[in-house]
């Protein structure tokens, strides 16, 4: 998901959408502590979006504010 696309959300959306990030991330590192993950990098990529998306919050609140 390109940050152009993440703009575009409302606040609402992009929290929903963290909410759900946070569960694959959650997957993820059961799967690594279970030997089961193929691709370790993918769990960091979750990071990167979840912040990239908080971050996009904090600039859409501070812009209505």
């Amino acid at each position: 998901m390109k940050l152009t696309e993440i703009r575009e959300h409302t606040i609402d959306e992009l929290k929903d959408k963290i909410i759900s990030l946070r569960k694959e991330l959650f997957d993820l590192k059961i799967q690594k502590a279970t030997f089961k993950l193929e691709n370790v990098a993918d769990i960091e990529k979750k990071r990167k979006l979840i912040a990239q998306i908080k971050t996009i919050i904090k600039e859409k609140g501070l812009k209505n504010a």
